[in-house]
């Protein structure tokens, strides 16, 4: 089972991807967490040049090369072998983020980045994608907050506008494909997000389940 969590800056994604985790494995699952761009040894070192801004002056074109090499890499390398082995692969943001930030945002061509989509995924699909939904302000704010006056990443330098322009292609990706999306409202609190998290994905691993008698499970 392969789950994706999507969704702009601060929508509280790591959260809810650990809470998550923690309640499959008590459920006697094998889980994989990982994340994007990164996951991977070499794409975390692409995940460096991303984040500190030192690709940006090469162009969104550029940017969304590195990220599907990154991207490439991670399938290959950790979550393909992950899921032959039986485990439950939670990634922090895939191939919609692509889609979404160099995409939308980047004005690239969308015939331009499926290929390199087609490419990097080479035929590998989430099973079911948790898109975390906030105004784009909270989002930002929260996610300045969690920095604690840090200097804000890549990302999260950019215009309001910019960010709430995302929010709405996740919204729009989400609506083209609801068997796979599913759309959670994240300015609630933490526990009733997690509940509406754990409605959606525990059917799906249960199909697959494996658990022993005894294992203790957290509804």
């Amino acid at each position: 089972m392969f789950i994706t969590f999507e969704g702009g800056e601060g929508v509280g994604k790591s959260t809810q991807i650990g809470r998550l985790a923690d309640v499959l494995r008590r459920r006697g699952h094998d889980v994989l967490v990982t994340r994007e761009p990164g996951g991977s040894p070499g794409a975390e070192a692409v995940r460096h040049v991303i984040l500190s801004g030192a690709a940006e002056e090469f162009g969104v074109r550029m940017e969304a090369i590195l990220f599907a090499a990154a991207r490439n890499d991670h399938v290959e390398e950790v979550i393909r072998p992950a899921l032959a082995k039986g485990a439950v692969v939670i990634c922090d943001r895939f191939m919609d983020s692509s889609r979404v930030y160099q995409g939308v945002t980047g004005n690239l061509e969308p015939e331009f980045l499926e290929t390199l989509q087609r490419v990097a995924i080479n035929g590998l699909q989430p099973d079911c994608t948790i898109i975390l939904d906030l105004p784009a302000e909270k989002g930002l704010a929260r996610a300045r907050s969690r920095s604690g006056g840090g200097a804000p990443d890549r990302f999260e330098r950019e215009e309001l506008q910019t960010h709430e322009k995302r929010r709405e292609a996740y919204l729009e990706i989400a609506a083209a494909d609801p068997a796979r999306c599913r759309v959670v409202d994240s300015d609630r609190g933490e526990e009733e997000i997690a509940a509406d998290i754990l409605s959606i994905v525990a059917p799906l691993t249960e199909e697959e389940s494996t658990v022993s008698p005894g294992v203790e499970t957290v509804g």
